[in-house]
This record gives structure tokens, C-alpha cells and sequence, in this order.
């Protein structure tokens, strides 16, 4: 049995950007200097017409933030889903397997055979697992985008919607803040009729993209205590760990 490497929770310092980087070179990646936004205002006000033109200008460009809100609080307000995936990465890579999801703050992704990747998060850290290669690395929740995705109320602050467009039959919502998503954007898409996450995609900082599509997805579930369970105590008895 080979050794097993583990990062924990205390001696973690990997950046949200090594976060998601590192999940997406095992094939695992999740959901995932920023552009001006749709909604950041001039810092330099505009003159005030008489035919409130400016007012109606500041009312366009708050439009694509307030629509992305209107599907985040939809979205939100799903407690509990779960169905099946599939992953394209970068390189041409596919990857299947099936999720859960609990809010808040609760997620797994189990990927299906050859594949050996297991991403859990509990409410506090966010856990990938790699049987192959007998390791676990741990993430602080509240440190990653995932944060934010599985929160009980999903605030969409106006200056992360860089675009919120229609495409044949889905609404897409492009979010991208630094402080939030590192250097990485993420795409969401949405059914315009339900407001249903059918996929999203990851767009790294040298512009390769891995996409997540959702199918066969059911809400209104309930899990056992086990699904989210990440096995602290068997990772911490390995001989390998340092704690």
C-alpha cells in the first residue's frame, strides 16, 4: 500500500487559484486581474440630462447583475439535488459520475471507473480524495468558490456579473472577481424556463476551459449523514500524517 499524503485543514496554504487549478490537473475541477464589470459605475459622475438619460444609463447597466440575482435566489432556493455528470477537460479528457448536493455548504462528487477521484465538502472543509494514489488534500470551504455556490442564499455581488446573455434557451451568467474566483471565470448556465443549472464551465487564467454538464437531476432529495462524511479520523491514523 503506497503512502498517503495529507494536507490538512491547519497546515493548508494553497490559494483559491491552487484550489481550483489543482482539482482541474486531476481531472476533478468543481464549479471554479478581473475584467470591469457589468455593474461598476464610472468613478467620474455622469452629467444629469433633463431627459434623465443618465438615470436610465445607470438603469441598463444594473440590469445584468439584478438578472443574474433573480436566477441565483431560484437556484438558492433548492436545498438539496442530485443526478449524474460529465466533464470535458481542456486536453480532451471526459469524465462521468454523480454528484449531491446540500445546502449549505455541502457537496460530492463520486467519478465513475477508471477514474479514482472522490470530491467531498462537509459544511467546513472541502476534501479530494485520490484512491489511485492513496491521498486526500483539504481545502477550507470558506476559502474556494464553492463558498459561495453552496451558500443558503447566493448573493451575486453586482461588480462579479461580467455578462448575463440568452442562447438557445438558456440563460448564461459569467461571473469573475478575483477576490472570489482567483484568476479563473465561471460560466453558468440555466434553463430561461425553469432556472434549472443544466452546466457550467471553468476558464483558467490561460484560457482553457473545462466544462461540467448536468443530466438526469433531482431536487426535494434526502441524504443519510454519510454521504457528506469526510473520513477525518481514517485519513489522520495513516501513518504518513504529520497530525
Amino acid at each position: 500500500m503506497s503512502d498517503r499524503n495529507v494536507t490538512t485543514p491547519r497546515n493548508a496554504t494553497r490559494s483559491r487559484r491552487q484550489f481550483m487549478g489543482g482539482i482541474a490537473g486531476g481531472a476533478a475541477m468543481l464549479f471554479c486581474a478581473a475584467a470591469p464589470t457589468f455593474a461598476q459605475t464610472s468613478a467620474v459622475p455622469l452629467p444629469t440630462k433633463r431627459d434623465g438619460s443618465q438615470q436610465v444609463a445607470q438603469a441598463a447597466t444594473a440590469a445584468p447583475a439584478d438578472a443574474a440575482q433573480k436566477i441565483a435566489n431560484h437556484f438558492s432556493s433548492v436545498k438539496t439535488m442530485t443526478g449524474e455528470f460529465m466533464q470535458f477537460g481542456p486536453r480532451g479528457d471526459q469524465a462521468g459520475g454523480k454528484f449531491y448536493l446540500e445546502r449549505p455548504g455541502k457537496l460530492r462528487f463520486d467519478y465513475d471507473a477508471p477514474s479514482t477521484l472522490k470530491v467531498i465538502a462537509d459544511g467546513r472543509n472541502v476534501a479530494v480524495g485520490n484512491g489511485e494514489l492513496d491521498t486526500w488534500d483539504f481545502y477550507p470551504l470558506s476559502r474556494t468558490p464553492l463558498s459561495l455556490l453552496l451558500a443558503d442564499q447566493i448573493d451575486l455581488e453586482n461588480r462579479m456579473v461580467r455578462d448575463v446573455r440568452q442562447q438557445s434557451g438558456l440563460t448564461i451568467i459569467v461571473l469573475g472577481d478575483k477576490s472570489i474566483f482567483g484568476d479563473q471565470v465561471i460560466t453558468l448556465m440555466f434553463d430561461s424556463k425553469t432556472y434549472e443549472l443544466r452546466q457550467w464551465t471553468i476558464t483558467d487564467a490561460q484560457g482553457k476551459d473545462t466544462t461540467v454538464i448536468l443530466s438526469n437531476v433531482r431536487t426535494g432529495v434526502e441524504f443519510g449523514r454519510s454521504v457528506f462524511r469526510i473520513p477525518y479520523d481514517q485519513i489522520m491514523a495513516s501513518p504518513s500524517s504529520s497530525n
